[in-house]
């Protein structure tokens, strides 16, 4: 899911009916490459049980899953999760067998407590308290010892001619993700923003910032 609205609109950006109609409107609505802070914060890690929350056609579920995680990828659009399955299935097997695939709509759904050694999600930008409980939903689901890597859009992106729109208040600072964790259970690893090439509107080469927390829990 990705996530570029403000918040009078919010709630239509979010629903199936939405996300059907993008996906089903091209062959690849995304690049199809993992995302460079999954794959930069990630990689040392040990493998065992992901969440990939807002996984759209899977390049990051794919990706964590040929490192040997056990992943469960969740969307709210069936049209991006048959996509994601297909590509996986491209990938054999031994990729696609690590894989579930699972449709729940993320504005409301509540992930098992303390079931995931990893839970990652990129560019979900929702108004205030919806993006809050959002983040508390993910966090109560890593089990001690695990890791919470959350990745938004810089709000300096709004003015860098790439597309973003919406209310700078929800593109949040990385103090902002890392201050709605409580100190005696999570430790910061990461909480910093982070440039990466990009191609603006016009098709000129650009920057772009990634907002980066990486929290591991205690």
């Amino acid at each position: 899911m990705s996530h570029d609205h403000d918040a009078g609109d919010f709630a239509s950006h979010f629903t199936q009916e939405f996300w059907d109609d993008r996906y089903g409107s091209t062959e690849r609505y995304w690049s199809g490459q993992p995302n460079a802070q999954l794959v930069s914060q990630v990689d040392g890690l040990t493998p065992g049980e992901a969440l990939d929350a807002g996984c759209g056609e899977g390049a990051d579920a794919i990706w964590l899953a040929s490192r040997g995680w056990t992943v469960t990828g969740v969307d709210v659009s069936p049209v991006g999760l048959e996509r994601a399955a297909g590509h996986a299935a491209d990938q054999g097997e031994q990729v696609a067998g690590r894989i579930t695939w699972r449709q729940e709509d993320l504005l409301t759904w509540v992930p098992e407590p303390e079931r995931f050694d990893l839970v990652t999600a990129s560019y979900m930008h929702l108004p205030g308290e919806a993006f809050e409980r959002f983040q508390r939903r993910l966090a109560a689901a890593v089990r001690p010892g695990g890791t919470l890597l959350m990745v938004t859009h810089h709000p300096d992106d709004l003015h860098a001619n790439v597309g973003r729109t919406g209310d700078a208040r929800m593109f949040p600072s990385a103090e902002d993700l890392a201050a709605a964790l409580d100190p005696g259970v999570w430790k910061i690893v990461v909480a910093s923003s982070f440039p990466r090439p990009a191609t603006d509107l016009d098709g000129q080469p650009t920057h772009v910032r990634d907002v980066v927390l990486r929290a591991a829990r205690g």
